[in-house]
């Protein structure tokens, strides 16, 4: 059930805002969960090597090809491993399937050396052709994969993922033999490395996925418990839907003998407080998120267990700008315009982010972005009469998407309210379920929805490549000739980081004049995590590697 928004007198914001964050508070209380006899699930945890984590929702499936969430990052990324693996404290890319690789002095002809003793977890040996098989996979245009452009600084990777060539062969990728990898680069990329530990880039089982359907079906059930063949430190057990996903320790891991957890245990968490309770109660270790009311209690009372670190991420909202009346860009600004993110962060959010007026973070590897815009409602009305609705008169009602999590829907409704104070503005907030919220921003049947970004890599790239003209992550409908022309060619052949800081600067100028997307605020990862769970340092990745966790069951809590 929707409702409409009446005027609110203009000026008011303020004490607006706070009202209905106060009665957002009101609403999300619980009575603390009770205990139970023997010992709690994190103390049994920690003496059989099971890692109990909160992972916010149910993954929508774990085809590392297919998959776009953060949620089934984590997931795929046990079972699966790429060439290179990320260090958990400082990112930098470390051996995985490859166990070494040498870089041509011109920057793009990469050879990777895989390990002879990789394996899949039905015993067969994982090969070069198995990468080779895997990427031909991702890019093959009717499979639809929405991170296909991960791979287009190799050779011809775009012309074949375009349909524009037909000949795999004249990608640049070739087995030179069974476990030797050859890669050309169109140009030198500086991230290329990065972008291998990205799941997109994993290989898949050749064998397991022809059983089960074609090389470009979506709704294969090869990824499935009994079906599944990784190369992961952990293989899947158990998938029971809106319950859990349990992995287990793989024992033809090459490195099997210094994985230290035996178990992981994910658990769809889109309900903080019951989140919240369930740490609270031992039955996690880790948590995906706080509850925001309750971040100062903790950094009071437990402060050791509360990690915020800034995170390499932006929240959004997008507009589909195929629609009236967002297909008019003076109305995008107006909305973007009057979005108070100071006071919405010192409420709503706080005081935990900062605000945001771009799409890519401050400071990312020294990449500062351009500020376009400002909060400045005056301007917005006027931009609002411009395009035809003086003092929001005539304007139609429109549909605000939002995935399920309280902090979401807070921010949704304090967006509602400037809307409806500041332009006399009919919003209507409509909630769904990850899958369906994921499926309805694909089709792009939505008219506003609320996004995010978490970086794959640390560079500005890794949000901007997200907005060449029909990429797969847009969904907006934006598209501009010479932003791709700076993204998919002339910043990737610039040697100089400055020169292409500066290409970059003007790209996203350019999109967010178009004010395709709205920008609210800078992410941090909010997470309680248990003193037990050692080798987890924080990160403005927020990456998690499996491999180096362990559970120390000499550590308790009071």
């Amino acid at each position: 059930m929707t409702t409409r928004i009446s005027r609110l007198p203009r000026g008011g914001r303020n004490w607006l805002v706070l009202a209905v964050l106060a009665l957002l508070v009101g609403c999300s209380g619980g009575e603390d969960g009770g205990g139970s006899s023997g010992l709690t699930r994190v103390e049994q945890g920690n003496l059989d090597g099971v890692l109990h984590f909160g992972n916010g929702v149910e993954p929508e499936g774990l085809d590392p090809h297919i998959v776009t969430g953060v949620a089934e990052n984590k997931i795929v990324s046990a079972l699966f491993e790429g060439l290179v693996a990320k260090h958990p404290e400082t990112l930098e890319p470390e051996p995985g399937v490859a166990e070494s690789w040498e870089i041509a002095e011109d920057g793009k002809l990469y050879t990777f050396h895989l390990r002879q003793d990789a394996r899949w977890t039905n015993g067969d040996a994982v090969t070069a052709e198995d990468f080779v098989w895997s990427w031909k996979r991702i890019l093959t245009p009717e499979l639809g994969a929405q991170y296909n452009y991960n791979l287009f600084s190799v050779v011809n990777a775009e012309r074949y993922a375009n349909g524009e060539i037909n000949d795999f062969d004249l990608v640049g990728v070739k087995a030179l033999d069974d476990y030797t990898l050859q890669v050309q680069l169109n140009s030198p990329t500086p991230y290329f490395l990065q972008l291998l530990d990205h799941y997109s880039t994993f290989p898949v089982h050749r064998p397991t996925i022809e059983e089960f359907g074609s090389i470009s079906d979506r709704l294969s059930p090869w990824a499935r418990v009994g079906n599944i063949v990784g190369n992961g430190a952990f293989t899947l057990t158990e998938w029971q839907i809106n319950s859990h996903v349990r992995v287990e320790k793989n024992p033809n891991y090459w490195n099997a003998d210094n994985i230290r957890l035996n178990a992981i245990v994910y658990y769809p968490t889109e309900n903080l407080v019951t989140e919240d309770r369930m740490y609270r109660d031992g039955q996690l270790h880790h948590t995906q998120e706080i509850v925001l009311d309750k971040i100062p209690v903790y950094q009071q009372e437990i402060p050791e267990q509360v990690k915020i670190t800034p995170w390499l991420g932006t929240y959004f909202y997008m507009f589909n700008t195929t629609r009236p009346p967002f297909d008019d860009v003076r109305v995008r600004k107006a909305l973007a315009m009057t979005v108070d993110r100071d006071l919405l962060v010192e409420t709503v959010m706080q005081g935990i982010v900062e605000p945001a007026y771009a799409l890519v973070p401050p400071d990312t590897l020294g990449y500062f972005p351009p500020k376009t815009f400002d909060y400045d409602p005056e301007r917005a009305r006027e931009l609002l009469a411009e395009a035809g609705y003086p003092d929001g008169e005539g304007f139609p009602a429109f549909d605000v998407l939002y995935n399920t999590q309280e902090s979401h829907r807070r921010l949704a409704v304090a967006l509602q309210q400037m809307w409806a104070s500041e332009l006399n503005i009919p919003a209507q907030l409509v909630n769904q379920e990850w899958k369906v919220y994921l499926e309805n921003q694909d089709n792009m049947n939505y008219d506003v929805s609320r996004r995010g970004w978490i970086g794959d890599y640390v560079d500005p790239n890794t949000f901007l490549d997200m907005y060449v003209t029909d990429g797969g992550n847009n969904k907006t409908g934006f598209s501009s000739e010479r932003y791709d022309e700076i993204i998919l060619r002339e910043a990737p052949a610039t040697l100089d980081r400055e020169a292409r800081y500066e290409l970059y600067r003007e790209a996203e100028t350019l999109l967010m004049e178009s004010m395709a997307i709205l920008p609210i605020y800078t992410y941090s990862t909010k997470h309680l995590t248990h003193p037990s769970v050692k080798g987890k340092p924080s990160n403005i990745m927020d990456h998690v590697n499996f491999n180096h966790i362990w559970l120390d069951p000499t550590v308790t809590t009071e």
